[in-house]
Order: structure tokens, then C-alpha cells, then sequence
């Protein structure tokens, strides 16, 4: 049976839980709110299992969080051309794994090292830390772009080149704090508005021609 934490929280809930019961020896007060840290650890990495939408014209949300923008930039690199953007905030509070909006192959993956902005500001999308998913399905293409924000340290990717993937595999985590954004063809109907608190691989954030 699977344990839905992902593998990267074990590590610090072992570190948090370690102090905990170090200090606890001491201080049960002190080791009282350590574990209640381990606990949040815990908490914070939980992976749950998704029902993921049939269809293959239903784009599903790449990330758990709020929807705190949504525009169109002239060029997306991969796409080749216009295209729509859907910015999501992630909260601590929020599953913090990313899934893939639609079945296809992974074609692009760049790393950008940069800043630590909140990710909560334009200038994030730019200036800060962040990892560029290119995805295809024969011709159409989404881009899902990992960015890091203030508290948020390390983007983890799990998967590579090549590899092929169904809608709302997983493509990795941001740790504690951060913004995914989506890029679609213009061509895609946008289902949601700014304001919205989607679920990665659940909410339908558009529909594909």
C-alpha cells in the first residue's frame, strides 16, 4: 500500500523528528512544538492519490493552489507562437505536487537559476528560480513552468526527455512555498477565473481544440 508523502519529506521529517525527541529530553515544551513541526513536515509533503477527468480535450490544473492570474504573452517558446498563461499560487498549505495537464511526451526541460521574489508578483515569472516542462501530444503543446518563491529553495523534477506521460502523472514538487504557471495554445478555452482554487489533476483549467 502506498504511503502518500512524497519520498523528498521523509528526510526532513527524520531530521524535525530526531531533534524532537532530543530536545524533548530537556525541554517538553520546546519538544512539544518540534514535533508539532515534524508533523507539519509530514503534512506538507503529503502526495494523495487523484481521480484524474477522462478526455482528451479536458487540460487539467498542474498544481494545487489559487489562481492569481490569467493573461496572454506574445511568444511561448515552446508552443511557437501566442499563447494563453493561467498563474497558480501555492501556499504552504497546499499540495505542493506538480502533475501533467494533459497526456503526451516530455519534449523540453530547462533550468533557470535567478531570484527568490514572492511568488505572488509578475516579476517572479521572470526573474526568479524556475523549470520550464515542455509537453506534447502531436501537435498541440503545453508548457508548465516550476517557479520558486521567497521560502521555497529547490525545485525537484522527476521526470526527463522523452518520457512519455498520462494526464496528471506526476512531474515533480516545489518545496514550501511557490507558483506553477500553465501555458497553452491560444486556441484553448480557459475554464477558470482569477480567484479559484483549483486541484492539480482534478480541476479542468481548459479545453483543447
Amino acid at each position: 500500500m502506498r504511503i502518500p508523502i512524497h519520498r523528498e519529506g521523509w528526510r526532513f521529517a527524520a531530521v524535525a523528528g530526531l531533534a524532537a525527541g532530543v530536545v524533548s529530553l530537556v525541554s517538553r515544551r520546546l519538544g512539544k512544538l518540534l514535533w508539532a513541526l515534524t508533523a507539519f513536515v509530514l503534512y506538507f509533503f503529503r502526495d494523495p492519490e487523484r481521480e484524474i477527468p477522462q478526455g482528451r480535450e479536458r487540460v487539467v490544473s498542474p498544481a494545487d493552489g489559487t489562481v492569481v492570474a490569467i493573461d496572454r504573452v506574445d511568444r511561448c517558446e515552446f508552443i511557437d507562437g501566442p499563447a494563453k498563461r493561467v498563474s497558480i499560487f501555492l501556499s504552504i498549505f497546499d499540495v505542493h505536487i506538480n502533475r501533467s495537464p494533459i497526456a503526451g511526451e516530455v519534449k523540453l526541460l530547462r533550468h533557470q537559476p535567478g531570484k527568490f521574489l514572492p511568488a505572488n508578483v509578475e516579476a517572479a515569472a521572470i526573474e526568479n528560480e524556475q523549470n520550464t516542462i515542455g509537453i506534447a501530444d502531436g501537435e498541440y503543446r503545453v508548457v508548465v513552468r516550476q517557479i520558486a518563491g521567497i521560502i521555497a529553495r529547490r525545485i525537484v523534477c522527476s521526470v526527463s526527455v522523452g518520457e512519455p506521460l498520462a494526464k496528471g502523472d506526476r512531474l515533480g514538487l516545489i518545496r514550501f512555498g511557490s507558483r506553477t504557471d500553465l501555458y497553452v495554445p491560444v486556441s484553448t478555452e480557459i475554464s477558470v477565473s482569477v480567484g479559484d482554487k483549483v486541484c492539480g489533476g482534478v480541476t479542468i483549467m481548459g479545453i483543447r481544440e
